[in-house]
Protein backbone atom coordinates (compact mmCIF):
# COMPACT_ATOMS: atom_id res chain seq x y z
CA UNK A 1 0.00 0.00 0.00
CA UNK A 2 1.47 3.35 -0.95
CA UNK A 3 1.29 6.25 1.34
CA UNK A 4 0.61 6.40 5.31
CA UNK A 5 -2.90 4.91 6.26
CA UNK A 6 -5.03 7.53 7.97
CA UNK A 7 -7.77 5.10 9.48
CA UNK A 8 -8.62 1.30 9.23
CA UNK A 9 -12.22 0.37 8.39
CA UNK A 10 -13.86 -2.75 9.52
CA UNK A 11 -17.50 -3.43 7.70
CA UNK A 12 -19.64 -6.67 7.87
CA UNK A 13 -22.74 -8.22 7.97
CA UNK A 14 -24.29 -7.71 11.99
CA UNK A 15 -22.93 -10.61 14.52
CA UNK A 16 -19.54 -10.97 11.82
CA UNK A 17 -17.36 -10.20 14.45
CA UNK A 18 -16.68 -6.43 14.05
CA UNK A 19 -16.37 -4.88 17.34
CA UNK A 20 -14.48 -7.91 18.60
CA UNK A 21 -11.85 -7.38 15.50
CA UNK A 22 -11.78 -3.14 15.70
CA UNK A 23 -10.88 -3.79 19.96
CA UNK A 24 -7.55 -6.10 19.10
CA UNK A 25 -6.58 -3.40 16.23
CA UNK A 26 -6.91 -0.38 18.38
CA UNK A 27 -4.80 -2.29 20.88
CA UNK A 28 -2.03 -3.45 19.03
CA UNK A 29 -2.24 -0.24 16.81
CA UNK A 30 -2.49 2.76 19.30
CA UNK A 31 -5.80 3.63 17.63
CA UNK A 32 -9.57 4.54 18.68
CA UNK A 33 -12.37 2.60 17.87
CA UNK A 34 -15.04 5.11 15.65
CA UNK A 35 -18.71 3.61 15.55
CA UNK A 36 -20.16 3.87 11.86
CA UNK A 37 -22.99 1.68 13.04
CA UNK A 38 -26.09 3.96 12.46
CA UNK A 39 -28.39 2.19 15.70
CA UNK A 40 -25.62 1.70 17.51
CA UNK A 41 -25.51 5.72 18.62
CA UNK A 42 -28.54 5.85 20.70
CA UNK A 43 -28.21 5.85 24.61
CA UNK A 44 -31.50 3.62 25.17
CA UNK A 45 -30.42 0.59 23.76
CA UNK A 46 -27.28 -0.74 24.34
CA UNK A 47 -28.41 -4.23 24.35
CA UNK A 48 -30.55 -4.54 21.76
CA UNK A 49 -28.54 -3.07 18.98
CA UNK A 50 -25.12 -4.74 20.30
CA UNK A 51 -23.39 -1.73 21.32
CA UNK A 52 -19.68 -2.64 22.80
CA UNK A 53 -19.90 -3.89 25.93
CA UNK A 54 -18.47 -1.77 28.97
CA UNK A 55 -15.08 -4.37 29.15
CA UNK A 56 -14.89 -3.93 25.38
CA UNK A 57 -14.92 -0.06 26.20
CA UNK A 58 -12.42 -0.04 28.48
CA UNK A 59 -10.13 -2.22 26.77
CA UNK A 60 -9.54 0.70 23.84
CA UNK A 61 -10.94 4.00 23.43
CA UNK A 62 -14.53 4.68 21.75
CA UNK A 63 -15.94 7.47 20.21
CA UNK A 64 -19.95 7.93 18.80
CA UNK A 65 -21.24 4.95 20.75
CA UNK A 66 -24.63 5.83 22.54
CA UNK A 67 -24.58 9.51 22.38
CA UNK A 68 -27.52 10.38 20.93
CA UNK A 69 -31.40 10.51 22.31
CA UNK A 70 -34.08 8.11 21.37
CA UNK A 71 -36.07 11.14 20.17
CA UNK A 72 -33.35 12.97 18.19
CA UNK A 73 -33.92 11.45 13.86
CA UNK A 74 -30.13 10.81 13.60
CA UNK A 75 -29.05 11.08 10.07
CA UNK A 76 -25.46 9.98 7.94
CA UNK A 77 -25.30 14.06 7.41
CA UNK A 78 -25.67 14.20 11.61
CA UNK A 79 -23.02 11.64 11.51
CA UNK A 80 -20.48 13.16 9.51
CA UNK A 81 -20.72 16.87 11.10
CA UNK A 82 -20.10 14.69 14.63
CA UNK A 83 -17.28 12.20 13.04
CA UNK A 84 -14.74 14.86 11.11
CA UNK A 85 -13.73 16.65 14.68
CA UNK A 86 -13.38 13.09 16.25
CA UNK A 87 -11.12 12.00 13.60
CA UNK A 88 -9.48 15.09 13.63
CA UNK A 89 -8.87 14.94 17.26
CA UNK A 90 -7.66 11.33 17.23
CA UNK A 91 -4.89 12.16 14.35
CA UNK A 92 -3.64 15.67 16.28
CA UNK A 93 -3.11 13.03 19.45
CA UNK A 94 -1.42 10.31 17.10
CA UNK A 95 -3.59 7.79 17.01
CA UNK A 96 -4.93 5.82 14.47
CA UNK A 97 -8.81 5.80 13.76
CA UNK A 98 -10.44 2.22 13.44
CA UNK A 99 -13.88 2.93 12.26
CA UNK A 100 -16.23 -0.03 12.62
CA UNK A 101 -20.09 -0.80 11.57
CA UNK A 102 -22.74 -1.82 9.06
CA UNK A 103 -24.09 1.00 8.01
CA UNK A 104 -22.85 1.03 4.29
CA UNK A 105 -24.00 4.85 3.92
CA UNK A 106 -21.57 6.10 6.84
CA UNK A 107 -18.45 4.37 5.04
CA UNK A 108 -19.66 6.01 1.87
CA UNK A 109 -20.20 9.40 2.82
CA UNK A 110 -16.58 9.09 4.77
CA UNK A 111 -14.87 8.41 1.36
CA UNK A 112 -17.12 9.90 -1.30
CA UNK A 113 -18.86 13.12 0.49
CA UNK A 114 -22.66 13.68 1.50
CA UNK A 115 -25.12 14.15 -1.32
CA UNK A 116 -26.07 17.88 -1.13
CA UNK A 117 -29.47 17.23 -0.28
CA UNK A 118 -31.12 20.30 0.89
CA UNK A 119 -32.75 20.52 4.38
CA UNK A 120 -36.15 19.86 4.66
CA UNK A 121 -38.25 23.18 6.61
CA UNK A 122 -39.53 21.93 10.04
CA UNK A 123 -43.23 23.09 8.89
CA UNK A 124 -42.77 21.01 5.94
CA UNK A 125 -41.56 17.89 7.92
CA UNK A 126 -44.06 18.42 9.88
CA UNK A 127 -47.19 18.30 7.56
CA UNK A 128 -45.56 15.15 5.80
CA UNK A 129 -45.42 13.45 9.08
CA UNK A 130 -48.95 14.31 10.34
CA UNK A 131 -50.18 13.43 6.84
CA UNK A 132 -48.85 9.88 6.95
CA UNK A 133 -50.09 9.04 10.76
CA UNK A 134 -51.73 5.86 10.69
CA UNK A 135 -51.01 5.48 6.50
CA UNK A 136 -49.52 2.02 5.83
CA UNK A 137 -45.71 1.81 4.32
CA UNK A 138 -47.13 0.10 2.00
CA UNK A 139 -49.80 3.01 1.01
CA UNK A 140 -47.27 5.50 1.77
CA UNK A 141 -45.09 4.07 -1.02
CA UNK A 142 -47.69 3.80 -3.42
CA UNK A 143 -48.47 7.85 -2.69
CA UNK A 144 -44.48 8.13 -3.33
CA UNK A 145 -44.43 5.99 -6.86
CA UNK A 146 -47.28 8.71 -8.00
CA UNK A 147 -45.05 11.61 -6.82
CA UNK A 148 -41.54 10.56 -7.50
CA UNK A 149 -41.29 7.19 -9.71
CA UNK A 150 -37.79 7.18 -9.61
CA UNK A 151 -36.97 7.36 -5.68
CA UNK A 152 -39.90 4.80 -5.35
CA UNK A 153 -38.46 2.18 -7.14
CA UNK A 154 -35.38 2.18 -5.09
CA UNK A 155 -36.92 1.64 -1.51
CA UNK A 156 -38.63 -1.35 -0.50
CA UNK A 157 -42.42 -0.60 0.50
CA UNK A 158 -41.66 -2.00 3.99
CA UNK A 159 -39.29 0.77 5.00
CA UNK A 160 -41.65 3.29 5.99
CA UNK A 161 -38.29 6.10 7.13
CA UNK A 162 -37.14 6.47 4.16
CA UNK A 163 -40.14 6.81 2.25
CA UNK A 164 -41.10 9.55 4.21
CA UNK A 165 -37.61 11.09 3.78
CA UNK A 166 -38.60 11.09 0.31
CA UNK A 167 -41.97 12.67 0.27
CA UNK A 168 -40.73 15.20 2.71
CA UNK A 169 -37.89 15.87 0.19
CA UNK A 170 -40.13 15.95 -2.72
CA UNK A 171 -42.37 18.43 -0.91
CA UNK A 172 -39.28 20.72 -0.16
CA UNK A 173 -38.04 20.90 -3.49
CA UNK A 174 -40.27 19.54 -6.00
CA UNK A 175 -37.28 17.35 -6.97
CA UNK A 176 -37.00 13.52 -6.65
CA UNK A 177 -34.61 12.29 -3.97
CA UNK A 178 -32.25 10.00 -6.18
CA UNK A 179 -31.96 13.19 -8.65
CA UNK A 180 -29.23 14.58 -5.89
CA UNK A 181 -27.26 11.55 -5.67
CA UNK A 182 -24.68 12.29 -7.80
CA UNK A 183 -23.91 15.65 -5.96
CA UNK A 184 -21.94 14.86 -3.66
CA UNK A 185 -19.10 16.72 -1.52
CA UNK A 186 -17.38 16.80 1.72
CA UNK A 187 -15.75 13.42 1.89
CA UNK A 188 -13.60 13.13 4.56
CA UNK A 189 -11.11 10.09 3.44
CA UNK A 190 -9.73 8.89 0.56
CA UNK A 191 -10.01 5.18 0.72
CA UNK A 192 -6.69 4.88 -0.51
CA UNK A 193 -5.50 6.68 2.80
CA UNK A 194 -6.89 3.44 4.70
CA UNK A 195 -7.04 -0.26 4.96
CA UNK A 196 -11.17 -1.25 4.14
CA UNK A 197 -12.18 -4.45 5.15
CA UNK A 198 -15.43 -5.97 4.90
CA UNK A 199 -15.69 -9.26 7.02
CA UNK A 200 -17.23 -11.72 5.26
CA UNK A 201 -17.94 -15.14 7.19
CA UNK A 202 -20.14 -17.99 5.72
CA UNK A 203 -23.76 -16.28 5.40
CA UNK A 204 -24.75 -19.67 7.26
CA UNK A 205 -22.51 -18.72 10.73
CA UNK A 206 -23.33 -15.20 10.36
CA UNK A 207 -27.18 -16.47 10.56
CA UNK A 208 -26.64 -18.94 13.51
CA UNK A 209 -24.71 -16.02 14.89
CA UNK A 210 -27.49 -14.18 14.89
CA UNK A 211 -30.09 -16.45 16.43
CA UNK A 212 -27.68 -17.44 19.17
CA UNK A 213 -26.90 -13.48 19.63
CA UNK A 214 -30.53 -12.83 20.08
CA UNK A 215 -31.04 -15.23 22.68
CA UNK A 216 -28.28 -13.80 24.55
CA UNK A 217 -30.03 -10.27 24.35
CA UNK A 218 -32.91 -11.74 25.96
CA UNK A 219 -30.96 -12.86 28.91
CA UNK A 220 -29.00 -9.66 29.36
CA UNK A 221 -32.44 -7.57 29.91
CA UNK A 222 -33.01 -6.98 25.82
CA UNK A 223 -36.63 -6.64 27.06
CA UNK A 224 -36.64 -4.48 29.78
CA UNK A 225 -34.40 -2.14 27.49
CA UNK A 226 -37.62 -2.20 25.10
CA UNK A 227 -39.91 -1.66 27.42
CA UNK A 228 -38.30 1.54 28.75
CA UNK A 229 -38.31 2.77 25.17
CA UNK A 230 -41.65 2.08 24.64
CA UNK A 231 -43.07 4.07 27.95
CA UNK A 232 -41.43 7.33 26.26
CA UNK A 233 -44.38 6.58 23.71
CA UNK A 234 -42.22 7.99 20.62
CA UNK A 235 -42.97 8.50 16.87
CA UNK A 236 -42.63 4.86 15.68
CA UNK A 237 -40.74 6.42 12.63
CA UNK A 238 -38.09 7.49 14.46
CA UNK A 239 -34.53 5.30 13.57
CA UNK A 240 -34.67 4.03 17.09
CA UNK A 241 -37.88 2.86 17.10
CA UNK A 242 -36.96 0.33 13.64
CA UNK A 243 -33.69 -0.98 15.37
CA UNK A 244 -34.05 -4.73 14.61
CA UNK A 245 -36.08 -6.49 17.34
CA UNK A 246 -37.68 -3.49 18.95
CA UNK A 247 -40.99 -3.51 16.80
CA UNK A 248 -41.98 -7.07 17.34
CA UNK A 249 -40.98 -6.97 21.02
CA UNK A 250 -43.18 -4.14 21.85
CA UNK A 251 -46.07 -5.35 20.09
CA UNK A 252 -45.40 -8.72 22.53
CA UNK A 253 -44.92 -6.71 25.33
CA UNK A 254 -48.38 -4.31 24.41
CA UNK A 255 -49.88 -8.50 24.36
CA UNK A 256 -50.45 -8.10 20.11
CA UNK A 257 -48.21 -11.49 19.97
CA UNK A 258 -46.42 -13.90 22.21
CA UNK A 259 -43.06 -13.54 23.25
CA UNK A 260 -41.67 -16.56 21.24
CA UNK A 261 -43.02 -15.31 18.00
CA UNK A 262 -41.60 -12.09 18.62
CA UNK A 263 -38.30 -13.26 19.01
CA UNK A 264 -38.44 -15.36 15.94
CA UNK A 265 -39.62 -12.44 14.03
CA UNK A 266 -37.02 -10.35 15.28
CA UNK A 267 -34.14 -12.85 14.11
CA UNK A 268 -35.81 -13.26 10.93
CA UNK A 269 -35.52 -9.20 10.17
CA UNK A 270 -32.13 -9.35 11.72
CA UNK A 271 -31.54 -12.49 8.97
CA UNK A 272 -33.05 -10.20 6.06
CA UNK A 273 -30.77 -7.41 7.01
CA UNK A 274 -27.12 -9.07 7.07
CA UNK A 275 -28.26 -10.60 3.49
CA UNK A 276 -29.26 -6.63 2.53
CA UNK A 277 -25.40 -6.06 3.79
CA UNK A 278 -23.55 -8.28 1.79
CA UNK A 279 -25.33 -6.94 -0.91
CA UNK A 280 -24.97 -3.46 -0.40
CA UNK A 281 -21.29 -3.53 -0.24
CA UNK A 282 -20.83 -6.14 -3.33
CA UNK A 283 -22.92 -3.44 -5.74
CA UNK A 284 -21.51 -0.25 -3.42
CA UNK A 285 -18.37 -0.35 -2.07
CA UNK A 286 -15.86 -0.92 -4.84
CA UNK A 287 -12.26 -0.93 -3.60
CA UNK A 288 -12.76 -2.89 -0.25
CA UNK A 289 -10.76 -5.96 0.57
CA UNK A 290 -13.63 -9.00 1.78
CA UNK A 291 -11.77 -11.46 4.01
CA UNK A 292 -12.92 -13.97 6.33
CA UNK A 293 -13.13 -13.32 10.09
CA UNK A 294 -9.62 -15.37 10.73
CA UNK A 295 -7.57 -14.03 7.95
CA UNK A 296 -8.86 -9.91 8.58
CA UNK A 297 -6.40 -8.96 11.65
CA UNK A 298 -3.67 -10.47 9.60
CA UNK A 299 -4.63 -8.44 6.46
CA UNK A 300 -4.81 -5.41 7.91
CA UNK A 301 -1.11 -5.35 10.41
CA UNK A 302 0.27 -6.71 7.24
CA UNK A 303 -1.52 -3.41 5.56
CA UNK A 304 0.12 -1.29 8.11
CA UNK A 305 3.60 -2.90 8.02
CA UNK A 306 3.64 -1.86 4.78
CA UNK A 307 3.01 1.09 4.67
Amino acid sequence: MAGRVRAILIAGPTASGKSALAVRLAQQLGGVVVNADSMQVYRDLRIITARPTPEEEAAAPHRLFGHVDAAVNHSVGEWMREVGPVLRDVWAQGGLPVVTGGTGLYFRALTEGLSQIPAVPEEVRAAVRAASEGVPAAALHDDLRIRDPATAATLRPTDRQRILRALEIFAATGRPLVSFHGEREGRLLDLGETVAVFLSPEREVVYSRIDARFDAMMSLGALEEVSALARRDLDPALPCMRAHGVPWLIRALQGEMALPEAIERAKLDTRHYAKRQYTWFRHQAAGWTWAGPEEAEELVLRHMQAS
